[in-house]
């Protein structure tokens, strides 16, 4: 019969001894839980900070531009359009976005630039930082890979 009542009672007696240490790790006052979470958002902030001027660094609007006008494909339509125009259609190209935390890259537009309007002929995304460039597929109404864009031209 001891053993019925000294188990249960020893059980007890652990787990409450084990509760209040754990009990004790707790915040005592409301100062103190502000402090470790203010502590904890300002070490995020350092984080996604640093992380976006990482980013910045390495690749910006000008970088995003070059990659695209400098691409052979787009100087070959630039050329082929000029001369059929007989220099009265220009091409250029213009950066109509650029990245953000939801958009990590740049929007680049190449386009005729005429007198009274301008045609869009191709869109670009430049994947911020990594410089990738993607290509808007007008048919299937999303974004390649360069690779595939250029298979595609060759068809």
């Amino acid at each position: 019969m001891t053993r019925l009542l000294w188990y249960p009672l020893m059980a007890s007696l652990l787990l409450g001894v084990a509760s209040h240490s754990d009990i004790n790790q707790i915040p005592q006052d409301h100062f103190e839980m502000e402090l470790n979470t203010s502590q904890l958002f300002a070490n995020l902030e350092k984080f996604t900070t640093a992380n976006l001027a990482q980013a910045n660094r390495e690749i910006n609007e000008k970088t995003a531009l070059n990659l695209v006008w400098k691409l052979p494909e787009v100087q070959r339509k630039a050329k082929e359009i000029e001369r059929l125009s007989k220099g009265s259609i220009r091409v250029a190209a213009i950066v109509d976005a650029s990245p953000t935390l939801d958009e990590p890259y740049y929007t680049v537009r190449v386009f005729e630039d005429e007198p009274d309007h301008n045609t869009t002929i191709y869109w670009f995304r430049v994947l911020s930082p990594s410089g990738k460039i993607q290509v808007l597929d007008i048919l299937e109404n999303k974004y390649i890979t360069l690779e595939e864009w250029k298979e595609q031209l060759k068809r």
